[in-house]
């Protein structure tokens, strides 16, 4: 039987570990939870989700939505568990943290090709299949090993996890249920702000301060995960055109929109806790009580977590590896997961997911499914293999990665909405290959 050795048992390395193991090969699965926790983990689960709980937008004018329904065609344990363990948010995809963490935890653990071993790796195997899949939060014995494998210097950024409340202690007569233009259902709370109490908050906010992060510094933030602190120290008006946006989103009591809003989305199955949406913060705890409380709704919120910051460590991927993730100077050796340089929970699903079915068809003798460009899971692996200009940064699925259409469709709803359904097409065909009628002959 063939045998891989998938180190890290976060999303990607438990989609890649499931996908190999149900066409046969046997896997054996290394993680250092329980043992040894990241500053970012708190669960002894696999596949723990240490940010946000929402998977994004569900839509196929979305490039996620697109790439989710990819994911879901081709059998993914990552979608399997968001559809079982799925809280309500309007048009989004978000689930119960802890019940989508167990509900992979269990199926990972009890398949008979995947042995799971509880202790750190701090190296790579001389030989053998190895998929390296320990996420942004790699243990610095594993990045210095990996660091020694090419002349290189070492990557880094630093992203923020979002605090969360309880909901019945959100003062609702400062609040509402709703969705931004009404759309899908009511899901998430809207905490308002007049002018003067908007102005107040960001003076706060800017001079608030700061938990001691090692190396941290405004330039080595990503984009898509910044701290609302650093937000608003890019002008007074930023946070209203992030996170804080009130367009589509009318106060019932006014029947206008307010100056700013802060939105919570649902964080589980219950509806008892509730995160700030797009609030990633290094603030000290006292403050991140001082300064959010000042959000009139939030003015008695029990945080049951507050913000915290953590390091992440990617690759130079475009220069380091091939459209399948493996490494160009050792292709017996990939990478998935948020380390290759995909950013979000999904996106990092999706490259093991990648990584899983083609390690498998190279083992199992068949031929490579060679995903195109012209799908969301092709795009990715391509973008990140060679796809991006200038200094590589990290990249959420989008349609500007995906290849164009090649003529006209009016109006941009419609044209991602003509783009998914060609990705789809294409990989319904692509699922004609050998390597998805294959199943587990152990």
């Amino acid at each position: 039987m063939a045998e891989v050795l998938v180190i890290g048992a976060g999303l990607a390395g438990c989609e890649c570990a499931w996908q190999l193991a149900k066409r046969g090969i046997h896997v054996t699965l290394m993680e250092m939870k329980p043992h040894r926790m990241s500053p970012a983990h708190v669960s002894p689960n696999f596949a723990e989700l240490v940010c946000s709980n929402s998977l994004r937008s569900d839509e196929l004018t979305n490039a996620v939505g697109l790439l989710k329904e990819e994911m879901r065609r081709m059998g993914s344990l990552i979608m399997e568990s968001a559809e079982v363990n799925r809280v309500a948010a309007g048009g989004a995809l978000a689930v119960d943290r802890f019940g989508f963490s167990a509900y992979i935890t269990e199926k990972i653990r009890s398949h008979p090709n995947i042995t799971v071993v509880e202790e750190e790796a701090t190296s790579i195997p001389e030989t053998g299949e190895v998929v390296v899949a320990s996420g942004p939060l790699t243990s610095d014995a594993l990045a210095d090993f990996i660091g020694g494998l090419w002349e290189e210097d070492d990557l880094h950024f630093y992203d923020a996890v979002a605090p969360i409340v309880t909901l019945e202690s959100v003062d609702m007569e400062s609040a509402w249920f709703g969705s931004r233009y009404d759309k899908g259902t009511a899901d998430y709370v809207n905490c308002p702000m007049t002018k003067e109490e908007y102005i107040a908050f960001v003076h706060e906010l800017v001079n608030a301060r700061e938990a001691e992060v090692h190396g941290f510094d405004d330039a080595g933030v990503f984009e898509g995960c910044m701290p609302v602190e650093v937000m608003a120290r890019r002008g007074e008006d930023t946070l209203r055109y992030g996170p804080m946006k009130p367009v589509g989103l009318v106060d019932p009591r006014t029947g206008e929109e307010a100056y700013a809003v802060v939105q919570l989305r649902q964080d589980n199955a219950d509806g008892t806790l509730y995160n700030m949406v797009g609030f990633q913060t290094h603030l000290t705890w006292g403050e991140q009580k001082r300064v959010f409380t000042m959000i009139p709704a939030l003015k008695n919120a029990e945080f049951v977590r507050y913000g915290v910051m953590h390091r992440n460590t990617f690759l130079n991927s475009p220069r380091l590896l091939d459209r399948y993730y493996r490494l160009r100077s050792d292709p017996r050796i990939s990478f998935a997961g948020q380390m290759t340089g995909v950013e979000g929970y999904v996106e990092s699903s999706a490259s093991g997911m990648l990584v899983g079915i083609e390690t498998a068809a190279r083992l199992l003798g068949m031929e490579p499914v060679d995903f195109p460009q012209e799908t969301a899971i092709g795009a990715l692996a391509r973008y990140i293999s060679g796809g991006s200009t200038g200094e590589f940064q990290p990249m959420n699925i989008n349609f500007g990665i995906i290849s164009p259409l090649g003529y006209k469709v009016r109006g941009k709803r419609n044209k991602n909405a003509e783009i998914s359904r060609r990705s789809l097409e294409i990989l319904d065909e692509l699922m004609k290959k050998e390597i998805f009628t294959v199943e587990d002959h152990h």
